[in-house]
């Protein structure tokens, strides 16, 4: 029982930086652009979110409030990426396929070569602690499973049901849907396209940084070059895995941080298990349920991948 209750514990923290981002690039989605550069906007992300408490952890000074700098610096970083990478997409019409793995790299790279120039070499923080909820906490079982975790743990699952509601219920929401849908169409009605694909963008890059920002702060408490790991490009999966809804998205994040905290657990019961086989894993079950669940693909936004050109009929 304790095997299973740590492998359930484990799952919960492990599916924030997949949850949190995979909800950024629905709503990118939702509006018609796909971003494979997930990637290298949560590894900028990662290295923004924790350069701020080293460079002040280094002067003594208390850094819970840093730790929250990081974040919003995360965020920012990311929104900064998901405008320029709208530029390239949205205004000069690229491929969305080929710039979202120019800014993958670009993202990656940039975030390597700051870490060597300023840090240098692994450095590890404070980073944000554990927030147990009173009470609920010692809870046998579900205790420890759901409410022995940091902030941004609870903030991520808030964020579904909220993401769910301002793409269904909130004006800006239906605007998305609709330029992601039939872009014509909402245009010939008064909505701004490109002006709400550049929205969808900020909205989608900014939690790709805090997702990245996550993995820095809050489970590594270090930064380095391999850190993402390929979570962003899993990110971007789980959208269509999860049919464009917050709920099965979560539910994927889910799945594949269960298989990725199974194969940690093996390794630290020391079970006869080739290793390799442990790592990959994570990666494998997401291609195998990917390869199961498109049945329901037609569901996906009409123009997603689609520029859009007011003067022409694309």
């Amino acid at each position: 029982m304790n095997f299973i209750i740590n492998i359930l514990s484990l799952s919960v923290p492990f599916s924030v930086a997949l949850l949190i981002a995979a909800l950024g690039e629905v709503v990118n989605q939702r509006a018609g652009i796909f971003n494979l550069g997930c990637e290298g906007i949560m590894a900028l992300g990662a290295f923004i979110g924790i350069f701020i408490p080293y460079m002040v952890g280094h002067g003594g000074a208390t850094p819970g409030v840093f730790n929250l700098l990081g974040l919003i610096a995360a965020a920012t970083t990311g929104a900064l990426l998901g405008l320029f990478f709208g530029v390239v997409v949205v205004s000069f019409r690229a491929p969305q396929g080929i710039a979202g793995i120019g800014l993958q790299m670009f993202g990656v790279g940039t975030a390597g070569t700051l870490f060597r120039h300023f840090v240098g070499g692994t450095q590890s923080v404070p980073g944000i602690g554990a927030a147990p909820i009173p009470l609920l906490s010692q809870l046998p079982i579900l205790g420890p499973i759901l409410f022995n975790h940091n902030i941004l743990v609870y903030l991520a699952f808030l964020m579904v049901p909220l993401t769910w509601y301002l793409l269904s219920k909130t004006p800006w929401g239906l605007q998305v849907r609709a330029v992601g849908t039939y872009p014509r169409a909402a245009d010939s009605i008064g909505i701004h396209v490109n002006q709400v694909r550049y929205q969808a963008l900020a909205v989608g890059g900014a939690m790709a940084g805090l997702a990245g920002a996550y993995l820095s702060l809050c489970q590594a408490k270090m930064f380095s070059d391999s850190m993402i790991a390929g979570r962003g490009f899993i990110a971007v999966a789980l959208v269509y895995f999860g049919h464009w809804s917050p709920v099965k998205i979560m539910g994927g994040a889910l799945l594949f941080s269960l298989a990725q905290s199974f194969q940690l657990a093996i390794q630290g019961q020391g079970i006869n298990f080739p290793y390799e086989f442990a790592v990959m894993l994570p990666y494998l079950t997401v291609i195998v349920v990917l390869a199961f669940a498109r049945k329901n693909q037609h569901m996906s936004p009409a123009a997603l991948g689609k520029p859009f050109n007011r003067e022409m009929r694309i």
